[in-house]
Parts: C-alpha cells; sequence; structure tokens
C-alpha cells in the first residue's frame, strides 16, 4: 500500500495502480504524505496565528474588564464623596434656614412684645388718670374742683398706631417659597443628570446586541406600548393641558404658567415628561388642522428662530406634520418631505433607540406604514407636539391596553 491513488483518495499497492486504478492520478504513498504535510503545516501556521490573535483579543478584552472595573470604582468612589459632600452642603443649608428663620423669629417676637409692654404701660396709665378724673368729676364743691383740676397731670404722648406692623400669617411664608422653589429645581437637575447616567449605562455595551425585528401587527406594537404624559414646565403659554396632562389644545387666550427655564416661548410646542430609550411605541389622536408629532431631544431651544426651536427645523428633531387638507409631511434638519398614506386622526409612533429606527404610521382598522427613519440617536428622545393651525386643535395620548 505505498501508492496513492489522488482520483479515488485512498492507498493502494502497486498492482492495483496497473489495474482498477489504471488512468487515475496515482502517485507514491511518501509524495502525498509530503504535500499533505505541507498542508497540514499551512493549516497549524493559521491556527497558531488565529491562537495568537484570539490571544491578544483575549488580553484586550482583560485589559477591558480592568478598566470598567476601575472606572466603575473611581466612579462609586467619587460619587459618593461628592453625593455625600451634597448632602452635607443641604444638611448645613437647612441647619442655616432653620437658625435664620429662629433669629428672625426671635427678633420679631422680641419688637411684638416690646410694644405690647408700651401699650400696656399707657393703658395703666389711663386707667389711673381715668380714675383721678371720675373722682373730681364728683366733687360737688365747685371751689374744691378748680383747685384741684389744674394739678391733674396731662396725658402723656399716645403710641403712634403706625408703629404697629401686623402681617397675619405671613412672616416667613417668603422663605418656605424660596425653598419649595429650590427643591423643584434641584428635582429637575436630578431628573436630567439621571437621564444622562442612565443613557451613558446604556451605550457600555462591549458586545454589540443583535437588532430585534420591528413589529409587524399592532397586537405586537402595543408589546412595546409606553404612557406618554406632557410636561407642564415645558408649555408654551397658548397650549391648555387637560386629561392628566395626556392632552394639548390650541387656546386663542394666553394660559397662566408660572416662569420656567424649560418652557417654549415663541413656538407652540410642547414635550413629554418621559425620556425615551429602547423600543417604544405610543399613538396620538389630533384634531382640527395642524398637529405636529414630533420626537426630540431635550436640549433643543426654548426661544429664538424657527431653525433652533421648531421641531423638524433642526438637527435635534424628527417631526411628522399631520394637515387634514392635504398629505403628510416629514421634516428634519429643515429639509421636508412629502409623504403620501392614509387620512386618519390617529397616528402611531415606533422608535428603536438603540437600533436608531423611528417609524410613523397611519392606524384606523388596519396599520399603515408613512414614513421610517433610520439614523444615530445619541441622547435619549422626548415626544414633542407642535400646533401650527387654528385655535381649538388638540392633540391626545392614548391609552393603550
Amino acid at each position: 500500500m505505498k501508492m496513492f491513488c489522488r482520483t479515488d483518495q485512498q492507498c493502494i499497492c502497486y498492482l492495483c495502480s496497473m489495474e482498477e486504478h489504471k488512468d487515475h492520478n496515482t502517485v507514491s504513498a511518501a509524495a502525498e504524505r509530503t504535500e499533505r504535510q505541507r498542508e497540514l503545516e499551512l493549516s497549524r501556521q493559521k491556527i497558531q496565528q488565529r491562537i495568537q490573535d484570539r490571544e491578544k483579543d483575549v488580553k484586550v478584552l482583560q485589559q477591558e474588564v480592568k478598566a470598567i472595573n476601575g472606572s466603575a470604582d473611581k466612579a462609586v468612589e467619587d460619587s459618593e464623596k461628592i453625593l455625600t459632600q451634597l448632602i452635607r452642603l443641604i444638611k448645613k443649608r437647612s441647619s442655616d434656614v432653620k437658625q435664620q428663620i429662629r433669629s428672625q423669629q426671635e427678633t420679631e417676637v422680641s419688637r411684638v412684645k416690646e410694644l405690647q409692654e408700651k401699650l400696656e404701660q399707657e393703658i395703666t396709665e389711663l386707667k389711673r388718670k381715668d380714675a383721678e378724673l371720675k373722682q373730681l368729676s364728683h366733687t360737688e364743691d365747685h371751689t374744691q374742683f378748680l383747685h384741684n383740676y389744674p394739678s391733674l397731670s396731662r396725658l402723656s404722648e399716645s403710641t403712634d398706631s403706625s408703629s404697629i406692623n401686623i402681617r397675619p400669617l405671613r412672616y416667613f411664608e417668603d422663605v418656605t417659597a424660596a425653598v419649595s422653589e429650590l427643591r423643584d429645581k434641584l428635582q429637575d437637575i436630578l431628573r436630567e443628570t439621571w437621564m444622562k447616567i442612565s443613557f451613558t449605562k446604556d451605550e457600555m455595551e462591549v458586545l454589540p446586541s443583535n437588532p430585534q425585528p420591528e413589529p409587524k401587527t399592532r397586537a405586537e406594537f402595543l408589546q412595546y406600548s409606553r404612557q406618554i404624559t406632557l410636561d407642564p414646565n415645558t408649555v408654551n403659554t397658548q397650549l391648555l393641558l387637560s386629561e392628566g396632562d395626556r392632552r394639548a389644545t390650541l387656546m386663542r387666550e394666553e394660559q397662566s404658567y408660572s416662569s420656567h427655564p424649560d418652557r417654549f416661548i415663541r413656538w407652540r410646542q410642547v414635550l413629554s415628561r418621559e425620556s425615551l430609550t429602547g423600543s417604544c411605541y405610543w399613538e396620538v389622536e389630533w384634531r382640527r388642522k395642524r398637529v405636529t408629532v414630533a420626537v426630540t431631544y431635550r436640549n433643543i431651544n426654548r426661544a429664538g428662530s424657527m431653525n433652533e426651536c421648531a421641531f423638524g427645523f433642526n438637527d435635534k428633531s424628527w417631526a411628522l406634520e399631520c394637515n387634514c387638507s392635504s398629505s403628510y409631511k416629514f421634516r428634519h434638519n429643515g429639509i421636508k418631505t412629502p409623504v403620501s398614506g392614509p387620512q386618519s386622526s390617529r397616528l402611531g409612533v415606533y422608535l428603536d433607540h438603540r437600533a436608531g429606527i423611528l417609524s410613523f404610521y397611519s392606524v384606523s382598522e388596519t396599520m399603515t406604514l408613512l414614513h421610517r427613519v433610520q439614523t444615530t440617536f445619541t441622547q435619549p428622545l422626548h415626544v414633542g407636539l407642535w400646533f401650527s393651525g387654528y385655535n381649538g386643535a388638540t392633540a391626545k395620548f392614548c391609552e393603550l391596553e
């Protein structure tokens, strides 16, 4: 068996090479071994190279694990230190506020008591004077009356009533209001900071996850349903919020809202309270001409030109304009794209933040895709509504089962 038939890929004897395997491609077993040995060495070289590459990858991942652990440990230590300082600062401010209130309380009480003592002394003197005058008035002898009258002392100056400055129930309300305002601002800061922390956590994956397929049926979309409410701190003063901040209505008269840096000043817009990452689905019912449904980064400008603030006119927002008298229009970064599709008063929106997918659907008895965006989102998103039509236009986020 010192021959090898390459045609049949088997070892054979010399006689077989002359008979059964005649006209086949045959070589000596030694020659075939030499050829296969060369191939084997090449395979080993490739395997060894792959082993080295994988060992390098393992070292890189080990270094990555070490870096992640080191960074996490330092972040925990620094965060605890910073938050402890913040708690200590808040406690100190709390003590300072309490001390100032008590000091002011002592000053006010002392002032009032001093004035009270003066009034009580005056009352005592007036009562004594009244008794003297009463006794003199009962004197029957005219001569005696006239003799004693000049000897009665004159009344002292009365305490000026204007010095009695009473502010019922309004001594320290301003302090309470200031502290409440501080609490609200701190809550807003903490909420925005937590959104940044949560988003950073989502971005720290070492290995990419497989994107999930986009839902096909409404039942599949509803598995990702998200309840959306509107943020009163962002709403323009011509919009009225109702139904638990899920409905916005364009009004002729300006509404009374407190001043807030997040409020849209010129453009009749409002943002959602919720920040959106991951996969989300929501539906909006709209009435009357024109309502724009958008997603946007929270740091979109609140006051300024249309290109700075209006949904769809900048690189921070993606918007679909719903107009009952014409087809839809999609806008991003000022670029308008006509969108055709069946008219419906209900719009469905699907967001896969990680995959960078944003899809708008016309919802009736069936769901019809109107427009899909494929991009890369770099921040958490908020839902936005923009009213550029007539008074009475409304948009409401639907309760989804």
